[in-house]
């Protein structure tokens, strides 16, 4: 058999053989001494009294020498501080009490007579069975055994031959089968003694850790039986609660924690659970607690309660609680952003499909704020848009939730939108209050507002429809000249898909060469002669028929497109002037979209070079909104065509945002006024005073000017005597296609050479 006693290192094992040998050290010294004592009656009147009585003693010696030494080491040779006993010194011990004890029948046994042979036999068998005193310690079980039954077998080997060899046999079959039983009980007794310990040793250790546990504080432990009454809570539970443990044992644990309903279904459901949150009422006020807890039952599968652990949650739940605010609202404003805004429309949404009760969504954007920024700086900007979080929140109060998109957009979720007059004033109020000035710093500071809205869920039955039915009427309402409120509606709709649909054509007009050039003539005023041409996009659409510019132009822009369009006018308008004889020049409009492409002055150049053209036969037109983006970029791409020899013209000056400011900046050789003012300079004299005052403004920066929309033989003497240097208007001419400007400039040459 194995006779493996564990390595010696492994004390919990060692500690449980050292103690279960103490306790079976008293029956194998006694099985020692009585077997001793039996020889010494048989062998009375065969062997001398003093050497058996010598015998005998040594004998007592050594067992009851070996019966203390085995108590005392299981007492200072056990647990972290004893020392380890070595097996060699176990086994050692085994061996020299066998030694002992067969000294004596051994030595006398060839001159016994037969009866005593076969009574010495007997009971040195007898004797070797007491190895059942030692099945703790395989190792010591070998040595007794190993011992007796090769004594056993040198007495009987030297017996003579008057002990019948039948007795020889049955003393060997007895001592062979308590050998097969000892060795069987001593692998039985290994096992189950290992098993214990280590079952005593992660005990232990789980002891410890459950300790330390709950004296760090990092939770508690408690325990329940099978109708869920409390048996064991830990002393940090108890302090929470702010009652003893011995007014809690015993008791409910579902009620001793407020009753909960969950905690009470899962305990009745007998199955594990794990991180059940649920808050309590305490004397210090509300907390949270988080527990776990698996099913205790036995070995008979039965169900005898639960056992678990908890722990307070409160901090992590405030900190959640933080970090969720965090994540949900914006830094600067302090109202829900845009995720937020979302899940607010969504709850409200379905809100108002369960109750019937409309909601509404409103996205506002800002009107001015980006002059406020870039003329005031980002700390006014910031403050401004505080202050209309403000007025938002003081105008839409408990009826709906004002949130902040971004930059300087907000949005309102309207809960209850059954009404919609009550929503369209709340609308009008809003634009109102929006519109009020703002003193920042002793600063005054106005800008206004623009709403798009749309309802909930008769516009849109998802979150991501209503938002974008939103958004169409939010860009109605900044087309239909802002601070107004527009409303989604099935024409806004049919206007999108439209839009959409024009995108596309558009897409299909660039490769299929749908677009082609009208020029419209550019006449002196002192001369009356013709000094060029402005190049004039037009949309020939294979079902839509004539599409203006004012049409698709915005859409162009917004999707991207103008770059690959304007490129194409620009190539189109270099090969007609250079077909037609200098001093001729060639004007050609530039969307803001274009002149912010920093590969435009490149295109330009190429377009000069492909048709052998100096740059002074161009002239590409802007508007005054080119500056309401990058201006460093809009000036940096300005002064690169500015030194291809291109001239650059401010179109439709006056109209827009002021410019002045940019004059200065080298880059314009001319100011276009636009036809609104030239045509109602007939009858409002404030307009004449406007047009000669943009003459005298450029003339001081060295520019010329020209007048759009002179239709009238009055408007052109009236733009003359102001002192414009070029007319444009339908007096001179409308445009004209490439082959009728062509006839012009034949036509106007051969009348210079016949004259």
């Amino acid at each position: 058999m194995s006779t493996q006693d564990g390595d010696d290192n492994a004390s919990p094992l060692r500690d449980a053989q050292l103690m279960a040998r103490a306790q079976m050290a008293l029956f194998f010294a006694a099985a020692n001494i009585i077997a001793a004592l039996l020889i010494v009656g048989s062998l009375m009147t065969s062997l001398p009294s003093t050497t058996l009585f010598i015998w005998v003693g040594s004998v007592v010696t050594v067992n009851l020498g070996a019966l203390h030494v085995a108590r005392t080491q299981a007492i200072t040779n056990v647990g972290r501080s004893g020392r380890m006993v070595p097996t060699w010194f176990l086994v050692g011990d085994i061996v020299l009490r066998a030694a002992v004890w067969l000294s004596l029948p051994l030595y006398y046994f060839p001159s016994l007579d037969p009866a005593s042979q076969l009574v010495t036999a007997s009971l040195i068998s007898g004797l070797g069975i007491a190895a059942l005193g030692l099945v703790v310690i395989p190792a010591c079980v070998n040595g007794w055994l190993a011992s007796f039954t090769a004594g056993l077998c040198f007495a009987l080997f030297t017996a003579n031959d008057a002990m019948p060899f039948l007795n020889k046999l049955q003393i060997l079959f007895t001592l062979g089968v308590a050998v097969v039983g000892v060795f069987a009980v001593a692998r039985w007794a290994f096992r189950q003694l290992q098993s214990n310990a280590d079952m005593g040793s992660a005990s232990e250790s789980a002891s410890l850790l459950l300790q330390e546990y709950e004296q760090r504080g990092v939770g508690w432990l408690w325990q329940v039986d099978a109708e869920n009454r409390v048996t064991y809570i830990s002393s940090r539970m108890t302090a929470l609660l702010g009652r003893p443990a011995s007014a809690l044992l015993g008791h409910s644990l579902p009620s001793l924690l407020g009753g909960h309903a969950e905690l009470g279904r899962i305990l009745l459901e007998r199955q594990a659970f794990n991180s059940l949150e649920m808050e309590l009422k305490t004397a210090r006020g509300p907390r949270w607690i988080s527990i776990a807890g698996d099913p205790i039952v036995d070995t008979a599968d039965r169900f005898e309660g639960f056992r678990g652990v908890g722990s307070d949650i409160t901090e992590i739940r405030h900190t959640q609680e933080r970090l969720t605010h965090l994540a949900n609202m914006d830094v600067l404003s302090g109202l829900p952003n845009r995720g937020r805004v979302r899940q607010l429309l969504g709850e409200s949404l379905r809100a108002a499909v369960t109750s019937n009760v409309p909601c509404a969504i409103m996205f506002l954007d800002l009107d001015g704020f980006k002059p406020v920024n870039d003329t005031f700086g980002h700390p006014k900007g910031d403050a401004v848009l505080q202050a209309v979080a403000k007025r938002l929140c003081e105008q839409v109060g408990p009826d709906g939730h004002v949130g902040r998109r971004g930059g300087d957009e907000f949005a309102i979720v309207v809960t209850d939108a059954q009404s919609r007059k009550q929503v369209e004033l709340l609308a009008g109020a809003i634009i109102k209050s929006v519109a009020e000035p703002y003193m920042i710093d002793q600063t005054e500071i106005r800008i206004g507002v623009s709403i798009g809205c749309a309802f909930g869920p008769i516009d849109g039955a998802t979150v991501d429809d209503l938002i974008l039915k939103a958004d169409l009427a939010l860009y109605q309402a900044k087309d239909a000249g802002r601070g107004v409120a527009k409303y989604f509606s099935a024409e806004l709709q049919f206007e999108q898909d439209d839009r959409m649909q024009m995108e596309n054509d558009l897409r299909q007009a660039i490769a299929s060469h749908q677009f082609h050039l009208m020029f419209q003539p550019l006449v002196s005023a002192k001369t009356q002669s013709l000094v060029g041409f402005e190049a004039l996009i037009r949309w020939n659409h294979p079902k839509r028929g004539l599409v203006p510019p004012p049409v698709f132009i915005p859409v162009a822009e917004e999707a991207g497109l103008m770059g690959a369009i304007g490129e194409w006018v620009i190539d189109e308008a270099c090969r007609a002037i250079a077909t037609w004889p200098e001093p001729l020049t060639m004007a050609i409009n530039i969307s803001p979209k274009q002149i912010i492409l920093p590969a435009l002055p490149n295109v330009v150049s190429q377009a000069l070079s492909r048709y052998k053209l100096p740059g002074n036969r161009i002239e590409l037109e802007v508007t005054e909104g080119v500056f309401l983006g990058d201006e460093n970029a809009t000036l940096d791409v300005l002064k690169r065509l500015r030194a291809l020899g291109v001239g650059i013209a401010l179109d439709d000056f006056g109209t827009g945002y002021s410019s002045i400011g940019y004059l200065n900046k080298a880059v314009f050789h001319k100011l276009k006024i636009d036809g609104s003012f030239v045509r109602a300079a007939g009858t409002r004299p404030e307009n004449v005073a406007i047009i000669q005052s943009i003459v005298q403004l450029a003339k001081s920066f060295r520019m010329n000017v020209t007048a759009e929309g002179v239709e009238t033989a009055e408007d052109f003497e009236r733009m003359r005597d102001l002192g414009v240097d070029t007319i444009q208007g339908y007096l001179f001419g409308k445009p004209l296609s490439f082959e009728r400007a062509n006839q012009m400039v034949i036509g106007i040459g051969n009348k210079k050479k016949a004259g």
